[in-house]
């Protein structure tokens, strides 16, 4: 069976420690591309590492997200949408189940700060010269 991914937003990780991807249970935080509600019966996953980077970035949750690498479910039993994503009819209990992204690290927005700190800034003539 092939390594699949679901991609959801951090908000959820305890829900789905706790239950699995369950698409019944949607509400703690908007979906990837912004949905206030499932968009199918079914748990979205990604064929591979590259789809699974690509809605990482999309991300319209408005907070960090978690990728979720699921075992068990084999590529054909997926259903492609009209829009060529894909979604497995059912829930996938938690024993499928593993975070595969670290958790956000807190220091991440301070270092881009910093670096924004350490350019050069445009000098401003002192008074008096």
């Amino acid at each position: 069976m092939a390594r699949l991914f679901h991609v959801s937003s951090a908000l959820n990780r305890e829900s789905i420690l706790a239950h699995g991807l369950d698409w019944t249970r949607m509400g703690a935080a908007r979906g990837i591309a912004g949905s206030l509600a499932p968009e199918e019966e079914g748990v979205f996953l990604c064929r591979d590492e590259f789809e699974a980077g690509w809605f990482a970035q999309m991300n319209n949750t408005g907070g960090p997200v978690d990728v979720w690498e699921v075992t068990g479910v084999d590529e054909d039993q997926l259903i492609t949408t009209g829009s060529g994503f894909s979604y497995f009819p059912a829930s996938i209990p938690r024993g499928q189940v593993t975070l595969a992204s670290p958790p956000p690290d807190d220091r991440a927005p301070a270092a881009s700060s910093q670096r924004r700190k350490n350019k050069q800034r445009k000098k401003t003539p002192r008074a008096g010269k």
